[in-house]
């Protein structure tokens, strides 16, 4: 979601109720080994990493519930210049399910039509069941009016718009959806069912990655960790239930509170069983001094780097408990802060390290935008379309962008039973030691005949 300056009241509650379930050290970190445990696939199966973007905000308050101000030429050049093969891409619930138990099916046909778009470019869609301040009733996104449960209690807009999670018929619906209260089981499973009617809908078309389950989880009057060992992790394994029903093989992404993770903290999330095995961790990373509005240089830039390490490493001990790949996804900021672009290249290496997918935040137009009014890159999307080694024939080690001399270098252990080449996206034309490199100008691909077998090194260098 864009920031503007955050919700510190929340921040408050989830910081005195988040720690306390596993064993942290000063920063609030759990332990991890700082690298995900393993990879999504492709039909081939090489290890993919995923990079792209959000699209899109202006899908929340959109009438339709799909994005504004985007078109196919975005689609075209989220490919061409940014090298993306992935989008989260925002699904509302009040779109998706107008009345209890009753689907829009013209909704998911317009879904279905910028899913499209994205596959002929071979863009793959990871779609996202959004929410911010749970829905339109209590001003925010999200929710249908149907499943709103405020009691009459007030919920009126904020500024900034964050403190919304705190007014109290935002918490009470909230307290609701969760059951905290112990009047409304009935709404988690309508949250279920509509995610397998989603699911039922895509289970059989390849463009389709698989399914966040919801953004930014909020908690109502129960945050920190008893809330994600609780109801969010029991909503996360009736909905993996309910889909598995109907698509047994897309997978399933789940994402931790928000308050709290976003900063370093650790997530109580249990593990959810899946007969698939199919389970991905997407969290989100918006540092606590950027969320105040700040930027990345001097004291914040120090606080910051912190959190980012704690972030890896809460976030990789997560995925191992999950044994699930990790995507970022969400990440961003004003890039008119100072230090701004040098927070993005901190968390791409940061990623890269992670062997992370990471998805921007976000595609609108704005001062957070990769794309200037003209619809060409501007400074920050520069930053963002780095080359990047997309598909891997085997268990990437190593993946390092120098920008200065501008080489990549990829070591990985290759798969003997994977025949398929390995695959770079570059923003211009490159050359490749330790294997045998075809460039195809026209989509930015570098394709790779490597050895088979062992650990193989390939360095890209750029010209």
């Amino acid at each position: 979601m864009r920031r503007s300056s955050r919700l510190v009241l929340a921040g408050a509650l989830g910081l005195t109720l988040a720690l306390g379930a596993y064993t942290l050290d000063g920063w609030g970190r759990e332990a991890g080994n700082g690298v995900a445990p393993r990879f999504v696939t492709d039909a081939q199966g090489r290890s993919l990493i995923l990079h792209g973007l959000n699209t899109q905000s202006s899908a929340k308050s959109a009438p339709d519930g799909v994005p504004t101000a985007y078109d196919e030429e975005f689609v075209e050049a989220e490919r061409d210049l940014l090298g993306s093969n992935v989008v989260r891409f925002l699904l509302q619930w009040r779109s998706l399910e107008p009345a209890p138990g009753r689907y829009d099916e013209a909704y998911l046909d317009r879904v279905d039509s910028w899913v499209r778009w994205y596959a002929e470019r071979d863009i793959l869609v990871l779609l996202d069941m959004h929410q911010d301040i749970y829905g339109p009733a209590v001003n925010g996104n999200g929710a249908p009016a149907w499943a709103t449960k405020d009691d009459g209690l007030p919920a009126p807009a904020q500024d900034p718009w964050e403190l919304g999670y705190v007014q109290p018929g935002t918490m009470r619906a909230f307290d609701h959806f969760w059951n905290t209260t112990g009047e409304h089981p009935e709404l988690r499973g309508h949250y279920a069912r509509a995610w397998a009617h989603v699911a039922k809908r895509f289970a059989d078309d390849p463009a389709v990655l698989g399914y966040d389950l919801m953004n930014e989880p909020w908690g109502g009057s129960l945050p920190g960790l008893p809330f994600e060992r609780g109801p969010l992790s029991d909503l996360y394994q009736r909905t993996t239930d309910e889909i598995r029903k109907v698509d047994r093989n897309k997978w399933i992404f789940v994402e931790p509170r928000a308050v709290g993770v976003n900063w370093g903290l650790a997530s109580g999330l249990r593990p959810i069983e899946d007969p698939a095995e199919k389970i991905g961790y997407a969290p989100h990373l918006y540092p606590l001094p950027l969320d105040l509005g700040n930027g990345y240089t001097g004291s914040d830039r120090a606080r910051i780097d912190r959190t980012l390490n704690a972030w890896r490493d809460t976030v990789t001990a997560t995925a191992r408990r999950q044994n699930a790949p990790i995507v970022l996804g969400e990440y961003g900021l004003d890039a008119t802060k100072p230090g701004a672009l040098d927070f993005v290249d901190a968390v791409s290496r940061l990623t890269d390290e992670m062997h992370a997918g990471r998805i921007y935040w976000s595609s609108d137009p704005s001062d957070w935008s990769p794309w200037t009014a003209d619809r060409k890159l501007s400074a920050l999307g520069g930053r963002l379309a780095a080359p990047y080694p997309r598909a891997v024939p085997g268990t990437p080690l190593t993946n390092t962008w120098d920008p200065e001399t501008r080489t990549l270098k990829l070591v990985y252990a290759a798969d003997p039973d994977v025949k398929a080449p390995v695959e770079f996206w570059l923003p211009s034309e490159g050359t490749v030691t330790g294997g045998t490199g075809t460039w195809d100008e026209e989509s930015g691909l570098l394709t790779v005949e490597a050895p088979a077998t062992g650990t193989q090194t390939l360095t890209v260098t750029l010209k």
